[in-house]
């Protein structure tokens, strides 16, 4: 089976933006998404994939990712629910590993989250200094529930975990 090892953090500074290496936009939506699973589609440049997602608001959970054509990519992103999220993703290296930070427009604009894949559960990472509040385990920041209660709805307690 494959797994994510994943965590999510806010960022506490623009420091991270001279040191990016790519970045990419991003479309995507959810056909399905509920407390224990997710289907997404995503489309990114010329790419789309069809993804899965289980095991709730946890840093490990089961992943299965699927590309599929452009086009059925296009069809599927008009059957999710809620609007798009969109975003551009920015690639960071840093202490050997390569972060993820996703800058979000649209609904979501205002809001940037720091992502860092792992090799195993309890691998020890370099933090950078920009890097801020671990979110890992807060529903709001999951892509699934900013299609339902995007960023620009929260209120000021959300906006401060």
């Amino acid at each position: 089976m494959a797994v994510e090892i994943e965590r999510k953090f806010l960022v506490a500074s623009d420091s991270w933006r001279g040191l990016v290496i790519r970045r990419q936009r991003m479309r995507q939506g959810y056909i399905a998404g509920n407390a224990w699973a997710s289907v997404r589609v995503r489309v990114a440049g010329d790419g789309a994939w069809l993804n899965i997602k289980g095991g709730g608001l946890v840093a490990v959970r089961p992943e299965f990712e699927y590309c599929i054509p452009a086009a059925d990519a296009e069809q599927l992103l008009a059957l999710c629910e809620g609007p798009l999220v969109s975003k551009t993703r920015h690639w960071v290296p840093h202490g050997g590993l390569e972060w993820e930070i996703d800058e979000f427009d649209g609904d979501n604009e205002g809001l940037v989250v720091a992502e860092i894949e792992l090799g195993f559960e309890a691998q020890e990472f370099a933090r950078p200094n920009w890097l801020g509040k671990e979110v890992t385990e807060l529903a709001r920041y999951y892509n699934v529930n900013l299609v339902k209660h995007p960023y620009r709805a929260w209120d000021e307690t959300e906006r401060s975990p």
